[in-house]
């Protein structure tokens, strides 16, 4: 029988547990004696402390699977451990030192590498070799270290404080899109927290490259606990479309940790990325830290205008009260349906209404006259927005 792996859990560096493979499709999660006596934290909303196993029957627990990579780097880091079929607990061994958060995973006997399946003009994935980081999301992305003002990407064993999001084959202004869409959510609302982000040229990694503070790493380098929906509502990676958006607002509601007005933040960050298109707010798209004083939503993230592109993009990424709405077939009723799925009332509703038509010219022009960005794609995005006000938006107060 082949060698079941397992890997140390540790929790800021501070070791926390041991995850195990077992035989079948089992896998096996145990806190350590001296972290349960300990003042630390649970690592995980659905992993609270205790002394007996978390048992997994089909794959890895929830928490653990959405900390592996995805799409490009999920790729990059399969092809170095040389393998066309893997496990997702192989990766998260091999690359789990440098997670999202502040939980990582690490083999206590580590996978040596090599860069012979890579040509040297395949910087990016050589930098992958070195970071040995895991990341989410289906853009090419790597992680970074900032020093003095130059970027360069991070080194096994270092804690990365930015992100950095290249072009995609496929959408090849992807980089400008997050960056104009995410300006234009700003306007829209401006007492709430977005990410950090610019963009950059990092030489031969690229020229275009859209530089992404972590929100999850303060300015020592030390790990922020957060995490993302997925794991909160205890959904494996491959689910993150599986959900409504009422399941994130019951949520809150339901956990003495949480604040209720998070609900009408949450509700208000939906309702400005329909209004610019980013369909795919999924639940990895949507997170809480965990703080002294319970759980509260993270800095907002990863809006993409990905309406613009194709019709394969003009779903919603979660559902409506039980359907998966196309973006264009949206109209002011479905609008107040999320509200009364959310509990908000007539008047609250109003108001996120009229902070988002107060804010729409600003949004408009702050796009407009930024230096990134094709005159076609600033086009592109203002228009859906327009079409979107007038198709979704504006008679929602007429049939209050």
């Amino acid at each position: 029988m082949a060698n079941l792996l397992f890997g140390n859990v540790y929790y800021k560096d501070i070791f926390a547990g041991v995850l195990r493979q077992e035989p079948g499709e089992r896998y096996s999660f145990t806190y350590d004696n001296s972290y349960l006596e300990s003042q630390h934290s649970s690592i995980a909303h659905t992993l609270p402390k205790r002394k007996e196993a978390y048992i997994s029957e089909a794959g890895l627990h929830s928490f653990f699977d959405n900390l592996i990579a995805e799409g490009w780097l999920e790729s990059a880091q399969a092809r170095l451990l040389g393998k066309r079929s893997w496990k997702r607990f192989e990766l998260l061994l091999a690359f789990g030192k440098d997670c999202a958060g502040a939980v990582s995973v690490i083999d206590p006997d580590p996978t040596r590498f090599s860069a012979k399946s890579f040509n040297k003009n395949e910087l990016k994935e050589l930098a992958v070799l070195k970071s040995k980081s895991s990341l989410s999301g289906v853009q090419p992305k790597l992680t970074l270290v900032k020093e003095v003002r130059k970027y360069r990407p991070s080194k096994a064993g270092e804690t990365s404080n930015y992100i950095a999001k290249f072009p995609s084959d496929s959408i090849a202004d992807i980089v400008e899109n997050e960056y104009l869409t995410t300006l234009a959510c700003k306007k829209l609302l401006p007492n709430e927290t977005f990410v950090e982000m610019f963009i950059k040229n990092l030489g031969d990694l690229g020229e275009n490259v859209l530089i992404v503070k972590r929100f999850d790493r303060d300015g020592k380098g030390n790990k922020i606990h957060f995490e993302e929906f997925s794991q909160l509502l205890d959904y494996n990676s491959d689910r993150k479309y599986d959900a409504s958006y009422k399941e994130m607002a019951d949520f809150i509601y339901s956990n003495k940790s949480c604040v209720q007005t998070e609900v009408f933040r949450l509700f208000r960050i939906i309702l400005v990325g329909i209004l610019v298109g980013n369909t795919d707010m999924h639940l990895k798209n949507f997170a809480m830290f965990h703080t002294d004083q319970g759980l509260r939503l993270t800095p907002i993230y990863d809006q993409v205008a990905a309406a613009i592109y194709h019709p394969k993009y003009q779903e919603l990424a979660l559902k409506i009260g039980t359907t998966n709405f196309t973006v264009g077939s949206l109209k002011d009723k479905h609008i107040r349906m999320l509200a009364k799925e959310f509990s908000i009332t007539d008047k609250m509703l109003m108001m996120a209404i009229e902070e988002i038509k107060g804010n729409l010219t600003s949004a408009k022009e702050a796009i407009l006259k930024d230096k990134h960005g094709s005159e076609k794609l600033k086009k592109q995005i203002i228009n859906f927005m327009e079409k979107r006000w007038n198709g979704t938006f504006s008679l929602i107060g007429k049939k209050l």
